[in-house]
């Protein structure tokens, strides 16, 4: 697909990027938002079942008297109460909800006010039988009585959370159920996966608004040159041709016209990008001979800033462009198809990229993009089908072979193949002797050994990577992180996540990992403002929404904290 950076498989029914729990490994410790990124797969299989019972036993206990049996003059009121509780379990248990509520409602009204732990305990029985009965918004009642006498009462959290969910009211739900996560020190599986659910809902609501009234944010240079750089076979990245001047054309009676296109390429080698959209506009309203090419760099600045609904039309434009050069219709192909997967549609997505073989075979692009799109899809062996025949065309391609001994390795690694994985590792050390100027190949060898634990030579890689770019502030934020995994310094790592927010300030990737480190430490304020950053330089709505879930788990931490004094272990 187009960019440099490496991908990862598809998870589930959406993609995700969780860099740090995919590409680094566990974490030196668990805050909240970092345990919604790192917890999901590290956490023990350790499954609660469904908490659809009442509390209390049903029958007699030390201390109390059957309910069936009769009532004399010396029973307390809580005995009396502790009678009807065991009452409404019988009736619960036999599917008798409006009998049950009955029950809990008479031992509510006989406990004493001061039997503040019973009394709870009988608020959130009547809720669970109220749940069985869907009245969620009584449901909510009753367990905010019983939370109100008891502030860490993990049912009746738990329970008003699920209520909360079902009455749409998602951010009352999530600082709940972040309170029963903190409480259960993130070991129990269904209040993680509502957790997850919920916070993915509230991203994908809070990002769909945002990006639609967004402003288009051009990204750094760095970003546009490493974009760029992954196509090889893309003419309208290509510098001007000797010879050719650089904002005049002729038409076709020979006389000179100024050109948009070429004013535009000559501010791409300026770097002046600011520029470019509005110099392809000119040369396409004037039907100007290079209309094919102005429609596809603007499409693709267009996608650059973030505005795939411009994109797409000057895309569709030049793809049916039958006597457009065919080399410009694959590019088109390849990054319409790249826009879909990034809107999470992998068919319409697989669609383009195949085009783009069938009418360019020839191209490298073509092949070297699928296969980072079949590693999201988790078709490894496809991806290296596709890096093969990218390598078959361009043996030169230090990109595409770093990549296939990247997927290589992923397989193995996720496969848990050691022969597999060391000769992935061996793969790496002949991508990097055969192509000592590739920093990819050196980056990707370093999260590979990261993986692996060896983290004295996945350092000397990212030196290597910083070495050969030193404008990649992506670099730093993974060479930050290890610091973090490796020898637990924190100061270290974060002067380079800061460094990389000195080179570049538009690095959404920096901000992002730069708030997760502050809600472990629980630094939440902080943490909520590095978020906030990187949401406003999202490159797409899924990244976007992938960043206000994590926002809204620290949010949701700092209300717990102000509620119940209740705070995970920070660094």
């Amino acid at each position: 697909m187009a960019a440099s950076k490496p991908v990862e498989p598809q998870s589930g029914g959406g993609l995700p990027r969780w860099q740090l729990a995919l590409l680094l490994g566990a974490p030196v410790a668990l805050g909240l938002g970092a345990a919604y990124l790192w917890q999901r797969s590290r956490a023990k299989e350790k499954r609660a079942g469904e908490r659809k019972t009442p509390e209390g036993s049903a029958s007699p206990v030390q201390g109390q008297r059957a309910a069936t049996q009769p009532e004399h003059e010396d029973m307390s009121p809580l005995d009396r109460a502790q009678g009807a509780k065991n009452k409404g379990n019988k009736y619960f248990k036999a599917g008798k909800y409006e009998q049950a509520i009955q029950c809990y409602t008479e031992a509510i009204s006989l406990c004493p006010k001061e039997q503040k732990s019973d009394l709870s305990t009988f608020y959130q029985n009547r809720a669970a039988a109220y749940e069985q009965q869907a009245k969620w918004t009584e449901v909510v009642q009753d367990c905010s009585q019983a939370v109100e006498m008891n502030p860490r009462y993990v049912k009746a959290l738990f329970r008003r959370a699920k209520a909360l969910e079902k009455l749409d009211k998602k951010k009352e739900c999530l600082e709940d159920v972040t309170a029963v996560c903190i409480l259960e020190a993130f070991q129990n599986q269904q209040s993680m996966l509502l957790a997850d659910k919920v916070l993915k809902q509230l991203g994908k609501e809070k990002a769909k608004e945002k990006y639609k009234n967004r402003e288009p944010l051009m990204p750094s240079p760095q970003f546009i040159k490493s974009y760029f750089s992954s196509f090889t076979d893309d003419i309208i990245s290509q510098p001007l041709q000797k010879g050719e001047k650089k904002d005049e054309d002729k038409d076709k009676e020979g006389s000179v016209i100024s050109s948009g296109y070429l004013k535009a390429k000559q501010y791409m080698e300026e770097e002046n990008y600011d520029k470019i959209i509005s110099e392809c506009t000119k040369e396409i309203e004037s039907k100007g001979r290079h209309t094919a090419e102005a429609l596809l760099l603007r499409a693709t600045f267009y996608l650059l800033i973030g505005n795939a609904t411009a994109a797409q039309p000057d895309l569709d434009k030049v793809i049916n462009m039958q006597d457009a050069n065919v080399k410009l219709r694959a590019n088109a192909l390849i990054k319409r198809g790249s826009m879909y997967m990034q809107q999470q549609q992998p068919q319409l997505s697989t669609q383009d990229f195949n085009m783009a073989a069938e009418i360019d075979p020839r191209n490298a692009d073509v092949y070297h993009h699928r296969g980072q799109l079949k590693i999201l899809l988790d078709q490894v062996e496809e991806a290296v089908a596709d890096f093969d025949e990218c390598i078959l065309l361009r043996p030169d391609s230090a990109l595409a072979q770093a990549q296939k001994c990247f997927a290589l390795y992923r397989q193995a690694y996720t496969g848990n193949n050691p022969s597999q994985v060391q000769t992935a590792m061996d793969g790496f050390e002949d991508v990097i002797r055969r192509f000592p100027k590739c920093a990819e190949g050196y980056a990707l060898y370093a999260q590979a050994l990261t993986d692996q634990q060896q983290f004295g030579k996945a350092d000397e890689m990212y030196d290597k990577c910083i070495e050969l770019e030193p404008d990649n502030a992506t670099t730093y934020v993974h060479k930050g992180l290890l610091q973090l995994q490796w020898k637990q310094d924190l100061d270290m790592g974060l002067d380079l996540i800061s460094k990389a927010i000195e080179i570049d300030n538009k690095c959404d990737f920096a901000y992002e990992t730069m708030g997760t480190i502050e809600v472990q430490r629980g630094n939440l304020d902080k943490a909520i403002d590095m978020f906030n950053k990187a949401i406003n330089l999202a490159k797409s709505e899924m990244e976007m929404a992938h960043l206000y879930s994590l926002c809204d788990a620290a949010y949701a931490q700092t209300e717990v904290a102000r509620k119940y004094g209740l705070k995970p272990p920070t660094l």
